[in-house]
């Protein structure tokens, strides 16, 4: 595995999706040849998130190459160094998500952003799943944070819900 040259190749690979997308391939295991499939494999990433920000950066123009390469930097961290290079086998359960309208401390999706960042970070999202997409874009703009930032916090606060949610409180305060 060559490290230097990641955020050159995934871009390669993230202008790929976007094109194919463009084109009208909606087929994630489509868009990519195999060496591409094991290099997405081996940073701990699949062509499904590629094909997720190809889909909503055609659609409407976001989330941009750099926001996507900000948010797997994060992934591929904890994959290699805290899951030591090997994907999990567990796939986050979509319907034990909190209600879109579910909130906590009067943040609405909160409750629901929390878990489901921790299944990206974790590489545990169904294919149903989008980390950053509209829903979650909205929540950020909201509350000020880069989605980057947010992945970065769940992994700092894993076990912690508690010390996220004091955290977007004072940030959705402008602290």
């Amino acid at each position: 595995m060559k490290h230097y040259d990641f955020a050159g190749k995934l871009k390669i690979l993230w202008e790929k999706a976007c094109v194919r997308y463009a084109q009208g391939l909606r087929d994630a295991g489509a868009f990519f040849a195999a060496d591409e499939l094991a290099f997405l494999s081996s940073n701990g990433l699949t062509a499904q998130h590629l094909y997720d920000y190809a889909e909503d950066f055609t659609g409407g123009g976001e989330p941009a190459w750099e926001t996507a390469l900000a948010i797997e930097l994060v992934r591929r961290d904890y994959f290699l160094n805290v899951q030591g290079g090997r994907a999990s086998g567990v796939v986050l359960d979509e319907t034990t998500l909190p209600a879109k309208t579910d909130a906590v401390q009067g943040i609405e999706w909160l409750p629901r952003i929390i878990p489901k960042a921790r299944a990206k970070l974790r590489g545990e999202l169904p294919a149903s799943l989008m980390y950053c997409c509209g829903g979650d874009r909205r929540f950020f703009k909201t509350h000020d944070i880069h989605p980057a930032e947010f992945l970065a916090l769940i992994w700092r606060h894993e076990h912690g819900d508690a010390a996220v949610v004091d955290w977007v409180v004072r940030r959705s305060k402008g602290s």
